[in-house]
């Protein structure tokens, strides 16, 4: 059943400020530390923690644009030399992490290439680079390599080559089919570049191809919300992926509101979850399942996502290039986020940490239990495993809190979002924050 279009005389209610956040981890980065790299220093220097799933994250991030909401790190000036320079110290990066003892023979459960654009660089760039990766870090026996990809960035040819490095998860930014919304929010492709290279996908065939959307892009509508939702039931593919519009500090668009100058209204919260439930009603009437508060799946048992799944789990993750994030024997570290610095770095043969947080266990217990929420449900007995801790007593004030809003329900050992806590779901998690945590800004 379709939403109705809200009313033009309605009182609008939660209105889009600058300062939202997609919650990623936890404690928040702004309490990460240069003085606390020396513990990021002592655990990669140490055997890892043993039976932790490990996995690798490559940062390639280069754009043809820098869309008017992107909060990455960037850069949209690189030519085929600089590019090349970096893909270089990418790889000698990894061979340094591949050294260390904390990664030193370990075989990575999944791969992720993230940006930035992945599929901008070119066939001749990537194939080098993987082979490079794959002698310091083999991944023969992965169970997932995930590739972002943006569509106006893919050929045939090179699509072809992604293929053949081992990608079995395409995912694919089409985030909307109105070009007019395209054009406002600052996207690179263009719509008859989505429908230019999904046959190409098709063809080569990939195990996933998934498609992200974002709900409440500057210049939305019901209507063209609609009608993007159509057009992804009728693509299929294997899952879909929607966002709700963030605007944290370093946005353009957040900058143009704090201006006065944002050249179209943003929707309000109330309306982008309207439009994001409209659109998993309509994917549950095709045949999709919920699989997280923004990822429906055409079949659950089939359709995995090995990286979220894991990492919302606690595994070891190694996040690679300029400004990437890690997480490794209970330490949280991230490299620099200067372009030159990072180079350099790297070049003098040095690990290029910039900042670190070394959790304490009840910190660890609440990144797991907060992260796995967005799953739309949790189950006591996996904590109970793990951490030897009932997470309904350790967090029950914070639980009935959320029960009591019709957000969530606890029962027989386990606790359910409900459609609106599963959409609202980011709102809710500081809810469980140690006291010092909340209020403070994330980044």
């Amino acid at each position: 059943m379709s939403q109705p279009e809200p009313a033009t005389s309605r009182v609008r209610v939660e209105e889009t400020g600058v300062g939202s956040v997609f919650v990623s981890n936890y404690p928040p980065f702004s309490f990460w530390s240069a003085e606390a790299v020396a513990a990021a220093e002592k655990a990669l220097a140490e055997p890892p923690r043993p039976h932790t799933p490990f996995g690798l994250y490559l940062h390639i991030p280069f754009c043809r644009k820098r869309c008017k909401f992107c909060y990455f790190r960037v850069y949209t000036d690189k030519n085929f030399d600089e590019i090349g320079s970096y893909l270089d110290a990418l790889g000698r990066e990894v061979e340094l992490y591949a050294r260390q003892p904390a990664i030193r023979g370990r075989a990575p459960r999944f791969v992720y290439f993230g940006g930035g654009t992945p599929s901008y660089i070119s066939v001749k760039h990537l194939e080098s680079l993987v082979a490079r990766l794959r002698a310091a870090i083999p991944w023969d026996g992965v169970e997932e390599v995930t590739f972002e990809c943006e569509p106006g960035t893919l050929t045939r040819a090179k699509l072809e080559a992604i293929k053949r490095i081992g990608v079995t998860r395409l995912s694919l930014g089409i985030e909307n089919f109105d070009d007019e919304i395209l054009r406002v929010n600052g996207r690179a492709h263009v719509s008859k570049e989505i429908d230019r290279c999904l046959p190409w996908i098709e063809e080569i065939g990939f195990d996933q191809l998934n498609v992200d959307l974002i709900a409440g892009m500057v210049g939305e509508t019901w209507d063209k919300w609609r009608e993007t939702v159509r057009r992804t039931v009728e693509l299929a593919p294997e899952a879909v992926t929607v966002y709700q519009m963030e605007l944290p500090f370093n946005t353009r668009f957040s900058r143009a509101m704090l201006e006065g100058e944002l050249e179209h209204p943003v929707a309000d919260w109330e309306t982008k979850r309207a439009w994001h439930a409209y659109a998993i009603e309509q994917l549950e009437a095709a045949g999709y399942e919920v699989s997280s508060a923004y990822t429906m799946v055409k079949d659950r048992a089939t359709c995995r996502f090995v990286y979220r799944d894991s990492v919302w789990r606690g595994c070891d993750l190694l996040g690679t290039g300029v400004a990437s994030f890690s997480h490794l024997s209970g330490v949280h570290f991230q490299n620099v986020d200067g372009w030159g610095e990072y180079l350099a770095t790297v070049g003098e043969g040095r690990l290029p940490l910039g900042r670190a947080f070394a959790t304490a266990p009840d910190e660890r217990l609440t990144r797991e239990l907060i992260l796995q929420l967005k799953l739309g449900r949790i189950d006591a007995g996996y904590f109970a495993d793990k951490f030897d801790v009932d997470v309904l007593a350790r967090y029950a004030d914070a639980f009935s809190e959320l029960e009591g809003s019709g957000h969530l329900e606890v029962g027989d050992g386990e606790v359910r979002l409900t459609r609106d806590g599963l959409l609202r779901v980011d709102l809710l998690l500081p809810t469980f924050y140690h006291p010092r945590y909340r209020n403070a800004r994330y980044t």
